[in-house]
């Protein structure tokens, strides 16, 4: 067994619910976040809006899944990000579980 952590932005909400049911992924939950970028580092010229802290509505899924249904959805999600114009990308990672009831 593995949990899967996806984050992305919201707008890929749908996208992302398509791919883990394509995954055979049928039982997940989701949350609505607040994602946060610290731009304070980086200089004005490269800062187009100028501003230090950049916030964007994001999405977090969490799923206990088998391995093969993992892969799948790592698949889904590499095609997806790279078919993608913009900078936000759907994040994924998955951790061992090692023990669970």
């Amino acid at each position: 067994m593995k949990l899967l952590v996806i984050t992305a932005i919201q707008e890929f909400s749908k996208d992302i619910k398509l791919m883990l049911k394509k995954s055979n992924i049928n039982i997940y939950s989701y949350k609505e976040v607040h994602g946060f970028r610290d731009l304070s580092e980086e200089s004005v010229e490269s800062n187009w809006f100028a501003g230090e802290m950049d916030e964007s509505q994001s999405i977090i899924y969490f799923a206990f899944v088998e391995k093969a249904n993992v892969d799948a959805f790592f698949t889904r999600a590499d095609e997806f990000n790279s078919k993608q114009k913009t900078l936000s990308k759907i994040h994924v990672v998955v951790l061992n579980i090692e023990k669970s009831n």
